[in-house]
């Protein structure tokens, strides 16, 4: 164990590890909602983050941008990215709803047993992951990273690139945004009314089915902003991108409490910074190992996870 290099960089790990940890938030946020509302794990939501990367880059590159294109100038720049961030929340939105409307209804519409949504989750990630796999080659595809990394200011000593900080305040945006939707708005209390009882909310006029809709277009946007910070911070994508990273978003919805969509945020921010620490103290192979491993000593003490209710009886 490498006790100084955690101390002599504690504050560079822990920037790094909520800057990680922003992007795993947003992407629990799909998996919060739609369990709360449907107690459905869709593990299919992971390549629903996949597409947005794939579409954002693809847009930059409509735009004109390849490996050896420089830096834009701030117009451009806004302008890319505005326009990465329309077409990856539109498209990770529209395949959110595909999923479903085509393996999950149907489901509902013949009262299958939960094992059969764990099971079509499960092959509808495949199918999306391999649909992109075979036409990309396998390849992993990049394109030029469009904000240039420039410290913005330092803490203790550690430096706050301009990234980081978009990474950081783009998610807090989108998370008290998100919040105040679901526990403010008309469409937000018809979600929580479906996740609380769906059958009395179904008796006081609530449509279930467009309420479920909602509920993954609202996880689909959050998973496009997701995939195009990943894309500004790390440039390239490929056709498994999401398997790491769904999983870890899955981790930080149950650790924060899934259900709750404020213990989403704080998960996945925990989850990032615990990360960060391990590869500081045990090096960079022990980084994934850390996180499952927090999370099942965290259940073991706290099955709800750090501010969720059960899992039987989670809310959105």
């Amino acid at each position: 164990m490498n006790f100084d290099e955690l101390f002599g960089n504690f504050p560079a790990l822990t920037i790094t590890g909520l800057e990680q940890g922003a992007i795993y938030a947003l992407v629990a946020l799909g998996y919060t909602l739609v369990y709360g509302v449907l107690r459905l794990i869709n593990f299919a939501h992971s390549e629903v983050f996949m597409v947005g990367t794939f579409t954002a880059l693809w847009t930059w590159e409509a735009l004109g941008y390849d490996q050896n294109s420089p830096s834009p100038a701030l117009g451009p720049l806004i302008l890319a990215l505005v326009a990465g961030l329309v077409v990856a929340a539109v498209a990770s939105a529209a395949t959110a709803v595909t999923v479903e409307l085509v393996a999950y209804r149907p489901l509902r519409r013949r009262n299958a047993p939960p094992l059969a949504f764990l099971i079509t989750a499960i092959g509808a990630s495949f199918v999306l992951a391999e649909s992109f796999g075979i036409g990309t080659s396998r390849a992993p595809f990049g394109m030029p990273v469009l904000i240039p990394s420039e410290t913005a200011f330092t803490v203790f000593g550690a430096a706050v690139t301009n990234i980081q900080l978009l990474i950081l305040g783009v998610t807090l945006v989108m998370m008290v945004g998100l919040d105040q939707f679901v526990n403010r708005s008309r469409l937000g209390r018809g979600i929580r009314a479906v996740a609380q009882d769906a059958d009395t909310a179904a008796l006081m006029g609530v449509n279930k089915n467009r309420v479920i809709l909602l509920v993954f277009v609202l996880g689909g946007l959050m998973a496009g902003v997701a995939a195009l910070l990943w894309n500004v911070r790390y440039g390239y994508t490929k056709f498994n991108v999401g398997f790491l990273i769904g999983l870890k978003a899955f981790a930080a919805a149950v650790l924060g409490g899934i259900g709750n969509l404020r213990g989403a945020l704080l998960g996945g921010l925990l989850l990032g910074v615990a990360e960060n620490y391990a590869a500081g103290l045990f090096g960079g192979d022990w980084k994934d190992f850390t996180g499952f491993v927090l999370l099942i000593v965290l259940l073991m003490f706290r099955p709800t996870g750090l501010l969720g209710e059960s899992l039987g009886r989670a809310r959105a």
